[in-house]
């Protein structure tokens, strides 16, 4: 006689990324380091032919790449799409063509496997290493990898992601930046991943996409199975298999106040911000970058709070240019104007950006060296961007603040500079708004304490 018992319920507990609740049958995605990649010989007088092939093969992944970038720029907008920008590079790496040219030539092996010897070699120095940019730069290597990969074996064969008939969850070992950004929303409910971290690209396409996903779960996918029902918490970082009817249950109501909070959030949107007792609240937005801006007029506030430059560093191999900058910060205050935008200046910190910028190691940014005390010490980083900022102040309502200002010293430094790049930008016949308002923000106690000191050289605090 037939157990009608049902599996015991487990959960597995993960890292968040990207919120939301969603319930349905799994895929799980074979681990692309367990396929088989062939070696063999190569006789000398073939070897330049191999050669032809590696060239082939990177340029016809150059052409996917700029493909999926065109589609991601299409949907999501073009700070997500920038992201394959470092997928590119790869692709113009010397030291790659230079080493995967010296395997075929040395060893006389086939492209495939002299570029999989070093491909692999490399995604796994940057996966041991201790900076967090660093380790996740492994998975946009191999993502680079897998495309070039299928290139030189001739795979053209469509995909798991790309042949789903039903809606289910994705569990696999890792998903790359390509595949996360080309995901079905229609079919894919939402993905979970062994490895990964908060601030992967992968991550970053989860959010966008608002696809409920929970990453850094280990070994999940060598414990589940195809067509296994689960539960995924992309608010909490929880996989629930097999959830029992109390813990669906108590979902459904979680699923409901969210759905309740966002339809009264949009029947207030576009009241005014008012007490009880008639005062009138200014309430704005945070942001990141340009694309965020639709999301400002269609949540009703009131302009931009703060608007957070550093993304523009971040997962870039330089520095944004003055024009990158510019281009950037007006397309929010035009697309705004009248509302206040408020830039605050870069607020860098943190070993992962300090050493993507070549910035020696000796600076501790824990012991202090960071925000307004990394851009007095690079000041050709903070010149350009002061020179963006007013630029775009007749653009718009704009204001500048600086971020993380320990004392008066600093104040006086950083206002010295932008005084100098207003001098320098009345030379070249630039426009800018001299009476652009510049404020502080009030973060640490040492800045409380000298508050009278600073208001004297500001136009406003924020806290």
């Amino acid at each position: 006689m037939p157990s009608s018992r049902k599996k015991a319920e487990r959960v597995f507990r993960g890292i968040p990324v990207s919120a939301g609740v969603c319930r349905g049958k799994i895929v799980v995605l074979m681990d692309p380091r367990d396929e088989e990649i062939p070696q063999y010989n190569v006789a000398e007088e073939e070897l330049d032919k191999e050669l032809s092939r590696l060239d082939q093969g990177l340029a016809d992944t150059r052409k996917e790449i700029l493909e999926v970038q065109r589609q991601v720029a299409d949907t999501l907008g073009v700070k997500d799409a920038s992201i394959f920008d470092a997928h590119l590079l790869v692709l113009e790496d010397p030291t790659l063509i230079e080493e995967v040219t010296r395997r075929i030539q040395q060893q006389k092996i086939n492209a495939e496997a002299a570029f999989h010897q070093f491909a692999e070699k490399y995604a796994s120095t940057l996966s041991a290493s201790e900076d967090e940019y660093l380790r996740e730069r492994a998975a946009d290597m191999r993502d680079v990898s897998s495309r070039i990969l299928n290139n030189l074996l001739g795979r053209r064969q469509p995909s798991v992601l790309g042949n789903l008939t039903d809606p289910c969850i994705i569990i696999s070992h890792d998903l790359t930046p390509s595949q996360t950004a080309l995901l079905d929303k229609k079919k894919v409910l939402g993905f979970a991943t062994d490895a990964g971290s908060r601030t992967s690209h992968t991550a970053i396409m989860a959010r966008s996409l608002r696809i409920p996903a929970v990453v850094g779960l280990q070994s999940l996918s060598r414990e589940l199975r195809n067509g296994q029902d689960i539960l995924l918490d992309g608010y909490n970082g929880l996989v629930v298999l097999n959830p029992t009817d109390q813990t669906l249950f108590e979902y459904g109501q979680i699923v409901r106040r969210h759905v309740s909070l966002e339809d009264r959030l949009r029947e207030v949107r576009d009241l005014p911000s008012v007490t009880r007792d008639g005062a009138q609240i200014t309430l704005a937005a945070n942001i990141e970058s340009a694309e965020d801006v639709e999301a400002v007029q269609s949540s009703g506030a009131d302009g931009v709070g703060l608007f957070r430059t550093e993304y523009l560093f971040i997962n870039q191999d330089r520095p944004p240019t003055e024009e990158q900058q510019f281009d950037s910060y007006r397309r929010v205050a035009s697309a705004l104007d009248p509302e206040p935008v408020i830039i605050r200046t870069l607020d860098l910190g943190g070993d992962k950006i300090l050493t993507h910028l070549n910035i020696p190691q000796e600076m501790n940014p824990f012991l202090g060296w960071r925000a307004i005390r990394f851009c007095l010490q690079e000041r050709e980083i903070f010149k350009a961007q002061l020179r963006a900022i007013l630029r775009t102040s007749i653009h718009g309502n704009v204001r500048m603040m600086y971020p993380m200002i320990s004392g008066l010293e600093e104040l006086l430094q950083a206002n010295a500079l932008v005084g100098e790049v207003k001098q320098a930008l009345r030379s070249e016949g630039i426009p800018f708004n001299d009476q652009m308002e510049i404020g502080a923000m009030i973060e640490i106690p040492s800045a409380a304490l000298a508050a009278d000191s600073l208001a004297r050289h500001v136009k406003f605090f924020s806290l």
